[in-house]
């Protein structure tokens, strides 16, 4: 049996995983679809995304070429619109604003860092962080090179302040783009695979720079093919064939294909469960994964059979399998919400895992050896520490 093809209009909907906005969100898509349409047909290259970002969070959002990555930063920043849904940016919803309205609204709440720098070639560094200030009417005219000259010095480039863009090294280019995307002092950065033209030490370089403006209080969404970076950010979210990829499918389980995180994304049910409430049915573990999304779970083991080992708490992000029990000789002997609190998890039946595990042996077997080692980690454990594991 083949896993069902993600593409098919069945799964054409809201991933299962996004919940709606808690709190105030900075930035709210509400299911946004863009289809291009063109003489050889209808493309839709995003299907009902729905997201949240809030102030002060660093963001990367992840996708293969052809996932739809460009066209969400197009949503974000009011370059194109969508055929249908809404994207809020603090209590403006952007696509109703004018084409001249939206420009200056861009240029005064959003600094965007692009691929290839887009520094005007025949303007000095100093003139190209001047310029937004000038088309926004940002500051006082005589304070405006003062302060991009500062910007420039904050990013080690006061040297190379009247030089022009091809008589400095690509990671200076990038820098300086970074001190214009600042220009205007925007809270939001958006930046499309700004580590994409750089060498491994720039690429670094640049993301240090971005962690520090997210401690100054930025809100930075990173759009990036690179993997390593991306799991260093406060969130990851994984765009496939158009569509998000919860926080927490995307982190627990990033070894595996997009294509293959999509169709489980599809086949999760979400369930919450009151402090204490037990999840096994007669003692027995009724599901073939079991992902934690808030709140904590408590494992606890049957200590005829696995003397000494003391209950584990999963955290969000962290997943049980049926291996895992397996492994310990399905030795469980509770399964329940943490005391302090209740929790929400996301479960695929055992049905659903058992074909993905037949489709996919090599997928088995890396499940069968993380089951190995967490048995091993969890005999060697203290008890307290394994209690507290993740604190």
């Amino acid at each position: 049996m083949r896993l069902a093809d993600p593409l098919s209009p069945q799964y054409q909907t809201a991933s299962l995983e996004v919940s709606p906005c808690l709190g105030e969100p900075l930035i709210e898509m509400a299911n946004i679809v863009k289809t291009f349409k063109s003489a050889a047909g209808e493309f839709t290259a995003l299907k009902g995304v729905n997201a949240c970002f809030y102030p002060g969070e660093f963001v990367s959002v992840v996708g293969k070429s052809g996932s739809g990555k460009s066209t969400l930063v197009n949503m974000l920043t009011g370059i194109d619109h969508p055929t249908s849904g809404v994207v809020r940016v603090g209590e403006t919803r952007i696509h109703q604003l004018s084409e001249s309205r939206m420009s200056l609204w861009r240029g005064r709440n959003l600094g965007i860092v692009f691929q290839f720098f887009q520094l005007l070639p025949m303007l000095s560094l100093v003139e190209n962080v001047v310029l937004p200030m000038d088309l926004c009417e940002m500051y006082p005219p005589a304070e405006r090179e003062g302060r991009a000259l500062e910007l420039l010095r904050m990013f080690g480039l006061e040297g190379y302040a009247h030089s022009l863009p091809d008589a400095v090294s690509g990671g200076q280019q990038q820098t300086a783009a970074i001190a214009r995307a600042l220009a205007n002092d925007a809270p939001i950065i958006i930046a499309d695979e700004p580590t994409g033209n750089l060498d491994s030490r720039t690429a670094d370089g640049v993301f240090e720079m971005f962690k520090n403006l997210v401690r100054q209080g930025k809100t930075i969404i990173m759009v990036t093919h690179d993997s390593s970076l991306a799991s260093q950010t406060d969130r990851l979210m994984i765009l496939s064939d158009g569509e998000l990829i919860g926080e927490h499918v995307a982190r627990a389980l990033s070894s595996f294909p997009h294509k293959r995180l999509l169709w489980i994304e599809h086949h999760l049910h979400r369930q919450h469960i009151l402090a204490g409430e037990s999840l096994t049915a007669q003692g027995a573990f009724p599901y073939g994964l079991l992902l934690v999304a808030s709140g904590s779970l408590e494992v606890s083991f049957d200590q005829n059979r696995n003397a000494g080992i003391a209950p584990v708490i999963l955290r969000p992000s962290e997943l049980l399998t049926r291996y895992d029990l397996t492994q310990m000789g399905d030795a469980i002997s509770g399964l329940r919400a943490a005391p302090a609190g209740e929790a929400e998890v996301l479960s695929l039946s055992m049905e659903d895992f058992e074909q993905w595990m037949n489709e996919f042996p090599v997928d088995r077997e890396k499940f069968k050896a993380r089951a190995r080692q967490l048995q091993e980690k969890w005999s060697q454990a203290e008890p307290q520490a394994a209690a507290t594991e993740g604190a």
